[in-house]
């Protein structure tokens, strides 16, 4: 015989079942299908800002047993130049950067310009103003990845340790990553290369922005912009 306590508890569930079907529902799909992620630090400027909620789309390459790491069934793989969100553990943090260098890849990095497989990448200038670029000491450049074409910010203030390196190989079920940010992102200089089991989306663009220096006000320009467009 069940106590009134919990009578009372399944009448509560019974007249709010709709409430916890959608609640359940939508925990299901964040969990394995899309959600959004706040970006706390400017390592993707000026492709993404300090306070850009973030669309990524968690089936892009895997559809995975919701609120498990278990791969259920292997989508796609990355292609250079998109935007990742993944779960590091040498960094023990949630980090969003882009794609350089796919497994078997040969990469290498001198004063700034990166190399594939022996082939350095497309750069021409940038006539566009940033968020980020509000000084003469930040040089905003285009650059070319494969068929994406996005914005990376130079602080030619900022030390320049990271600026070369390689060539390394990328090994086999991983990945070279890097923020746009360049001088100002730990990535896989830091961090070294991401495991595909860390991944858990392609990152798609921004919701919508809000600036943490001017009142947690919306920053209208940003609302469902596209991070992959220049």
């Amino acid at each position: 015989m069940l106590k009134p306590s919990n009578n009372k508890l399944i009448e509560i569930l019974l007249s709010n079942k709709k409430l916890l079907i959608f609640i359940i529902l939508m925990s299901v799909f964040r969990s394995a299908v899309a959600d959004w992620y706040s970006v706390p630090t400017g390592s993707m400027q000026p492709t993404i800002q300090v306070g850009d909620r973030i669309v990524v789309n968690k089936m892009a390459y895997d559809l995975r047993l919701p609120f498990t790491d278990i791969t259920l069934l292997a989508l796609n793989t990355p292609r250079r130049g998109e935007i990742v969100v993944f779960e590091s553990k040498a960094a023990d943090l949630r980090l969003i950067k882009r794609i350089v260098g796919l497994p078997g890849d040969v990469v290498a990095m001198n004063n700034e310009v990166i190399e594939i497989n022996g082939l350095a990448l497309s750069y021409s200038p940038s006539s566009k103003s940033t968020l980020s670029a509000d000084s003469a000491s930040v040089t905003v450049t285009i650059e070319k990845l494969a068929n994406i074409k996005h914005q990376i910010n130079i602080d030619n203030t900022a030390s320049n340790r990271l600026s070369s390196f390689g060539p390394i190989t990328v090994p086999a079920g991983h990945y070279l990553v890097l923020g746009d940010n360049r001088r100002h992102s730990a990535d896989s200089r830091v961090y070294g290369f991401v495991p595909h089991k860390e991944l858990r989306g392609k990152a798609t663009a921004v919701a919508f922005s809000v600036d943490y220096n001017n009142f947690y006000l919306p920053r209208a320009k940003r609302f469902f912009k596209d991070i992959y467009g220049i």
